[in-house]
């Protein structure tokens, strides 16, 4: 399944809005980009069963107390997953870093010979061929010049975690490398939820038992409209207000609002788990 036209035309407008407004603004780029870490470490750990709550993930990476006890595996993954932002490579050093101080002896290499993975009923390819497979991911990846840039990017996590090349960490990486592959785009990062879990791991199930990759890309598609419209909001100045406020100040319908916000539909965004929009919006 590839992606529309008319979605096609809406990344592109909204690509060109965003570099437009982005030129001397770098710095409030990064400042949103570094506000969202613990966000994306939260949800990420969480879609790999993290029992951190986002809050608990602020204070980790601001080094601040927690008020409970905390399995110190979960707080190096999450230090280490929020540091992690030639291809193999770079893979490898990626999991050296997310892994180091959790499993030591696994980190930065790909399964090897015995070291075999399971998801629930699916059971990953033999360790003997996940160098191969990584390699082949990679060369189509980067050989492609006529697929969409979304589609591309959405084949290429789908293999990667179907792959599952690593012992450990397979979901953490495989969603870093989106991010990485959008930025080298001039996209900004993406933030799969913790919410969409079920949905994410459905995607999976369709692309290795009917080689669909409609729902995946779906989920990549909205994301990256939230991320820009996130964006775009703030690049403007606009005044940000929470999506129930405004629903009640312009007398809107809730479910048809928020419905409207899930499908990307209006220029609505999440900030720690709150939808937002401008206030100023018709």
């Amino acid at each position: 399944m590839a992606t529309t036209k008319p979605i096609k035309q809406k990344v592109k407008q909204l690509k060109a809005e965003y570099d437009g407004l982005r030129k001397s603004k770098e710095s409030l780029l990064t400042m949103i980009d570094e506000a969202e870490i613990p966000e994306a470490v939260y949800n990420s750990n969480a879609i790999e069963n993290s029992t951190l709550t986002l809050k608990e993930t602020e204070k980790i990476l601001l080094e601040m107390e927690l008020s409970r006890n905390i399995d110190l595996r979960e707080v190096f993954e999450a230090k280490n997953l929020a540091r992690v932002t030639d291809y193999k490579e770079l893979i490898l050093l990626l999991h050296q870093m997310l892994i180091t101080n959790i499993k030591d002896k696994i980190a930065g290499r790909f399964r090897q010979k015995g070291e075999y993975v399971r998801v629930d009923t699916y059971i990953a390819p033999a360790p003997e061929r996940v160098e191969q497979m990584i390699d082949a991911a990679i060369a189509d990846y980067l050989n492609d010049q006529q697929t969409y840039f979304l589609d591309k990017i959405t084949k290429f996590h789908l293999k990667f975690e179907n792959t599952h090349p690593f012992v450990d960490g397979n979901g953490r990486i495989g969603r870093v490398l989106i991010n990485f592959q959008l930025m080298r785009l001039g996209f900004p990062g993406i933030i799969i939820r913790n919410k969409e879990k079920q949905t994410y791991y459905k995607a999976f199930a369709e692309y290795r038992d009917q080689k669909n990759a409609k729902t995946m890309e779906r989920i990549i598609y909205l994301a990256l409209m939230e991320s820009l419209h996130k964006r775009i909001a703030y690049l403007k100045g606009e005044n940000i207000i929470e999506l129930s406020g405004y629903i009640k100040k312009h007398k809107k319908s809730a479910p048809a609002v928020l419905n409207a916000a899930r499908r990307q539909n209006i220029p609505a965004f999440h900030e720690k788990g709150v939808w937002k929009i401008s206030q100023d919006f018709k």
